[in-house]
């Protein structure tokens, strides 16, 4: 039997105080997270799009129904606002898309946070970073310094995971339910929406992806074998292939949609997990004035319709 939102969100908040407690610290829980979502160039033909970019609303109802708040990163601000933003936030989640994950403005930005990050924890500042499908994608290029990416038949499909021997002791998964993890591995119910991904044989042949990253869950096309599900080792970085917001928030009518109780509750878990990460971060804005100012709460998002991509989408110039 599944357990209710609230019962949810309050098993991993205990089980991460716990893990604190273990571990001899006396660090504080941040109980009001704040997560940057990034945004990015809008899609090519998008004929409502207001600006110049775009975040589909999914990825921030995700994270608000988890127990965030979420302010919206825009690609062209400098270097020195990134940082400022940075010391503000209590987390990042790169969202999925179709941008240049090597030449876009979204790169660009993606990678200043991504070294921001490292640098912060190294020094002890906790900062998490989740990456969904292109936010994945973004990650392993980063890490790697190099795209090597391939080319899978992954474009509209619900997948099982073939989780690995490290899973169920992994930070992501060791707080779900046995029955969610079993719904997990037997059923179609995490989203595919890629063309790309990280395949097991370019990731083995890589030592920094090899030493950076732990992988959690594999699938297959049916020919190439590529990695769903990893974390890395020694950083709060997380990223998934698949998607798990569109199971609770997104309604195109395609194949690789999941709406079962399975599904919508494997969306709940992981965003619970990323927040509870988040909250490890004791990053703030300067002001109550200056935090107001910069949440998503500001900005109205535009209905697509009931076939888009995304049925709703923010926009910023």
């Amino acid at each position: 039997m599944f357990r209710p939102a609230a019962a949810v969100l309050a098993a991993l908040v205990s089980g991460l105080w716990c893990g604190l407690c273990a571990a001899g610290t006396s660090q504080q829980l941040n109980y009001r997270p704040i997560i940057g979502v990034l945004a990015q160039e809008n899609l090519p033909g998008d004929q409502l799009a207001r600006g110049s970019s775009y975040i589909a609303a999914s990825y921030v109802k995700y994270l608000e129904g988890a127990g965030a708040r979420v302010v919206p990163i825009r690609i062209n601000r400098t270097e020195e606002e990134y940082v400022k933003l940075f010391n503000s936030i209590n987390g990042l989640l790169l969202p999925g898309g179709d941008v240049d994950i090597q030449t876009s403005l979204f790169t660009r930005a993606a990678k200043i946070f991504y070294s921001l990050a490292l640098k912060a924890n190294d020094a002890g500042d906790y900062f998490p970073i989740w990456g969904t499908c292109q936010g994945f994608q973004q990650l392993s290029v980063l890490t790697a310094n190099k795209n090597l990416l391939t080319l899978t038949d992954t474009k509209a499909v619900a997948l099982p995971l073939t989780f690995t021997s490290v899973a169920q002791s992994s930070r992501l998964f060791r707080t779900f339910p046995k029955d969610l993890m079993q719904s997990l591995a037997q059923q179609n119910i995490t989203p595919n929406f890629h063309s790309w991904s990280l395949s097991m044989q370019n990731y083995t042949r890589n030592a920094k992806l090899r030493k950076f990253y732990k992988v959690l869950s594999t699938n297959t096309d049916g020919k190439k074998e590529f990695i769903s599900t990893m974390e890395a080792y020694r950083y709060p970085f997380y990223a998934v292939q698949w998607h798990p917001e569109k199971s609770q928030f997104e309604w195109i009518d395609k194949p690789g949609m999941s709406h079962s109780t399975a599904a919508v509750t494997a969306s709940f878990y992981t965003a619970a997990f990323f927040v509870s990460e988040a909250m490890k971060s004791n990053h703030h804005f300067s002001s109550a004035a200056e935090e107001e100012k910069a949440l998503i709460y500001n900005y109205s998002p535009v209905f697509k319709g009931i076939y888009a991509i995304f049925i709703q989408n923010y926009y910023f110039d």
